[in-house]
């Protein structure tokens, strides 16, 4: 009886009562209640481990989210077929193929985490299909043991987005076809943003409790208008109008009830006090679940900026770095985030379309019939070999231990 005797004390005592534990016919009754109360029970402590939440994690649960992941490290994602968000996720243009071919690459090297950008077009052309398609690319993530970090809008890059054949890169330029989302013609009209909030809930919704998602960027350099590339087509008070539509975009993700933290990545500025943070450093850090930055800096700007963002106490992932010309490398950053434990997201897996190897400068001075001296971001060419074997070996090493 020894063995049943947890079993018996999770019946209650006047069920107990009734059938002498001594029979067997009783000890069978009894094991079986035990068993169905058992069954019962699962669907109540499965809901208590992974309750949606719909108000800002506390810091003790950003922490021990983050304390449950591996060390982060991984790349800004889009496959080397398509130049931009668009020619991604459409249905004509969405690659599985390649898409687990890179992936398996990215496992190869070490890496575990994608961050990648959705689009509220994709939503409003075909919402089935486009979660179908989100889907599929989760599975092949999933089967390289890779956690996917998405973003759902982005100030960065072309302000008119059209849906459709997307345009062919702009020779020698860097990612001279990604496209903003949402575009300036529905950023500057109220009348879009049911059709804005459909999007970021639907998408939300859907996957709001898949655990191959790592969590959700709501807004790419919300304060960004690309100066020296498209900032004459911007509108002039684009920095107000996503000053007022970011506090809803996070109050329209936190209606989808996800189990995965929000974030928005600070880019810019000095954080290294509260008082010095601007209005749009303040609303991210302030509804953001865990923190985010950005830094393309040599190392020791790089460290000061983890420092600075220590003082939140919650956790830190750097979702944008590594630019080479501009002294951010693997082997500079890399072991300063291991040593912080700060999650590591540089930009750009395998040379493509958006020609993100040529430096932000080619806007001005395309790089026409030439390639830069040093590559600008990205670690492998287009075939899966890498640009820089050392690289590829240092990641590989750093990511073992």
């Amino acid at each position: 009886m020894a063995t049943l005797k947890p079993e018996l004390d999770a019946i209650p005592r006047p069920v107990r009562a009734a059938f002498p534990a001594g029979r067997p016919a009783a000890r069978q009754l009894l094991a079986s209640c035990s068993a169905l109360i058992l069954i019962l029970s699962i669907p109540f402590l499965a809901g208590t481990q992974s309750k949606p939440r719909t108000v800002r994690w506390s810091e003790q649960s950003a922490n021990e989210w983050y304390a449950s992941q591996p060390w982060l490290v991984g790349s800004n994602y889009i496959p080397a077929t398509a130049i931009n968000q668009l020619e991604m996720w459409q249905a004509d243009t969405f690659d599985p193929k390649r898409i687990d071919l890179e992936l398996g690459w990215a496992e190869t090297i070490g890496l575990n985490a994608m961050r990648v950008f959705l689009h509220d077009l994709l939503w409003q052309q075909d919402p089935r299909g486009f979660k179908k398609r989100i889907d599929t690319f989760l599975a092949i993530a999933d089967k390289h043991h890779i956690k996917i970090l998405f973003v759902l809008f982005d100030s960065c890059w072309d302000p008119n987005p059209e849906l459709g054949k997307q345009r062919e890169p702009r020779a020698g330029v860097h990612n001279s076809g990604w496209v903003q989302s949402p575009g300036a013609k529905a950023l500057q009209d109220p009348a879009q943003y049911p059709r804005l909030e459909a999007y970021a809930k639907g998408v939300v919704e859907a996957f709001a409790e898949d655990k191959r998602i790592l969590g959700w960027d709501v807004w790419n350099e919300p304060s960004n208008t690309n100066s020296g590339s498209y900032e004459k087509k911007e509108p002039k008070n684009k920095v107000d109008l996503v000053l007022a539509l970011l506090p809803k975009v996070f109050e329209w993700v936190r209606a989808a009830q996800p189990t995965q933290p929000l974030t928005s990545g600070l880019w810019e500025g000095d954080w290294s006090s509260a008082d010095k943070l601007d209005r749009m450093e303040k609303i991210q850090i302030e509804l953001s679940d865990v923190i985010s930055f950005h830094n393309y800096a040599t190392p020791n700007r790089f460290e000061n900026r983890i420092v600075w963002l220590k003082q939140y106490h919650r956790p830190i992932l750097c979702t944008e770095y590594m630019a080479r010309g501009a002294g951010s490398t693997f082997q500079g950053s890399l072991p300063i985030a291991k040593q912080h434990r700060v999650a590591a997201i540089n930009w750009g897996l395998v040379a493509g379309k958006t020609q993100t190897y040529y430096p932000w400068d080619s806007w001005k001075h395309p790089y026409i019939d030439r390639q830069p001296e040093v590559w600008h971001h990205d670690i492998l060419r287009a075939n899966g070999q890498p640009y820089s074997q050392k690289e590829v070996d240092f990641i590989h090493e750093i990511t073992r231990h």
